[in-house]
């Protein structure tokens, strides 16, 4: 499929803009190169690359023990952030950058964050695996015409390896692996030298370490493979350059085997780069470990040939920027979109017993929170956050009642099902469900304390938001269908009133706790809001 022909749908509205035409940009911010693409964006959602900019930062080179980035790592990261943050300026177009690996895993990740936003006022947003995963998965099928066929796609990147099974566009599997060519070159191959031993030990390593991740995809079964990423391109290219009959995009086995043998018959990069016509020298340190890796990939999981893909992360990070797809009810309310919809659901139904209770007490934290818009600042995206945490919030009940919101937090903070938020997002939900019940955040709390003080604020908010809107199905009867709220006429000049809360109970229904519940549970919403808080019912027709 050609880029311009990837959806009959509109467009999204988005702020990058140029004469009249939408321009976005999305940056990989990768453990070996970071990788930037701006696209132009037609009038049917399609687009076309207008730049593309690749730096080989090696942000993963030089790690400590404990897998911190270290000083000049990050200094070469934050300038080629400043750089590509110009070109993107340049096109007029709006960026989005995430990061996977490398800054995944760093204790000292959030540094580098803080220094990308200060220094280059480039926003990183940190993806998960399975949410790295996603995004490839979505870029290499605008690539590749195999959307209708069961594909494993494998991407091979510095410091993680993702393997995903898809047909028709949903991921019927998904594996992220702390495996990739920069961390296999670091402990085997130092500055890209070969040693008498370490490709034997690279490969029992390796061997053992795809094992459980390629035996779940054997599991699931697939009938093509496809790959992305500077390992699987320099293989397929190196490939054409010695075999004419192949397209540059085709990676058999016997040709693998056969370069992989000649890469590492070379001690040095220097000799590589010499003896071995179209080798890069940025990629001749580094190309042993990934050749050795891909070929491991290829033997379990019994591959003879793979299509490289030209689209990668960047690409899916963009389609995705283009395309949220977005649901809207028949009232015109905005929920969270298909994909972090679907994983939310399946989360649920993993772990919840009474799907019901959570969708009507979602509803009603929904309508409170719209409600409250003249109160607080927050809109869609922490809507979207609230909905999540909404639906997931007793998902900690599968492991013990007691403390069950603890129990919450740790499921949703540690689950690789919630696909389509970053890191800080799956953060936040955690939190937000964590405060649905008894103590409200405090300083003591370490968790809460490590964000920033405006993510601080929206948890504390949607907290309190939800502790009412649980408390108002209190039985699971429904009594309660609606939330909504009115100022108090004439308050005293320079004293804001009374926020009213006005709760819909169905006509002969007994709401009694629900009210008795949702005012003992109110005052985080109160001090949240610096408000008094007030809970009143009014009769309305049953439906």
């Amino acid at each position: 499929m050609n880029a311009s022909e990837v959806s009959e749908s509109p467009p999204v509205s988005m702020n990058g803009r140029n004469g009249g035409t939408e321009r976005v940009a999305a940056i990989d911010i990768g453990t070996n190169s970071f990788h930037m693409v701006v696209a132009e964006v037609d009038a049917h959602g399609g687009f076309t690359v207008v730049s593309s900019d690749k730096e080989p930062v090696r942000l993963g080179a030089g790690m400590g023990d404990g897998g911190e980035l270290n000083l000049e790592a990050m200094e070469r990261g934050v300038a080629c952030l400043d750089r590509f943050r110009q070109v993107a300026d340049a096109y007029g177009a709006s960026l989005r950058a995430v990061a996977t690996s490398a800054v995944r895993e760093a204790p000292n990740g959030a540094d580098f964050i803080a220094e990308a936003r200060k220094r280059a006022s480039v926003n990183i947003d940190v993806i998960s695996g399975t949410e790295e995963a996603r995004l490839i998965h979505l870029g290499v099928l605008q690539a590749l015409p195999i959307f209708a066929e069961r594909s494993v796609v494998v991407d091979i990147g510095g410091g993680s390896t993702e393997l995903i099974v898809g047909h028709e566009g949903e991921m019927l599997a998904a594996r992220s692996m702390r495996i990739g060519h920069l961390r296999l070159t670091s402990r085997f191959f130092p500055d890209g030298v070969v040693e008498p031993g370490s490709v034997d030990a690279c490969r029992a390593y390796t061997r053992a370490f795809l094992v459980p991740a390629t035996r779940a995809v054997r599991s699931v079964g697939f009938e093509i493979a496809a790959g992305s990423s500077g390992t699987i391109t320099t293989v397929a290219s190196l490939l054409k350059t010695q075999d004419s009959s192949l397209d540059g995009r085709t990676i058999t086995r016997e040709g693998l085997d056969r370069l992989t043998c000649q890469l590492v018959a070379f001690r040095t990069p220097t000799q590589r780069v010499a003896a071995i016509q179209g080798l890069e020298t940025t990629r001749a340190d580094v190309i042993v470990g990934g050749a050795i890796l891909l070929q491991e990939v290829f033997t379990q999981l019994g591959v003879d040939q793979m299509t490289a893909s030209p689209y990668a992360l960047r690409e899916g990070v963009l389609l995705d920027r283009i395309h949220p797809d977005l649901e809207v009810d028949d009232a015109g309310i905005s929920h969270l979109n298909n994909i972090r919809r679907t994983s939310v659901l399946r989360f649920v139904d993993a772990f919840e017993e009474d799907r019901s209770h959570v969708q009507h007490a979602t509803e009603l934290a929904l309508q409170l929170f719209d409600a409250l818009a003249g109160n607080h600042d927050l809109g869609i995206f922490e809507r979207d956050l609230l909905e999540a945490a909404g639906l997931l919030h007793n998902v900690g009940l599968f492991v013990s009642h007691a403390a069950h919101h603890k129990h919450s937090y740790y499921l949703i903070r540690n689950s690789d099902r919630l696909n389509g938020f970053t890191n800080n997002e799956v953060e936040l939900i955690a939190q937000v469900a964590r405060y649905h019940r008894r103590s409200a955040p405090k300083g003591s709390h370490y968790s809460f304390m490590a964000l920033t003080e405006r993510d601080q604020y929206r948890v504390r908010t949607l907290a309190g938001i939800l502790r009412v809107a649980i408390a108002l199905d209190r039985t699971r009867s429904r009594a309660v269908a609606d939330v909504s709220t009115c100022m108090e006429a004439d308050p005293p000049a320079g004293v804001d009133g009374p926020l009213r809360i006005r709760v819909g109970v169905l006509a002969g229904a007994d709401a009694s706790l629900e009210l008795y519940t949702a005012r003992n549970r109110s005052a985080l919403l109160a001090h949240t809001l610096n408000r008094e808080v007030t809970i009143e019912a009014v009769t309305i027709p049953s439906r």
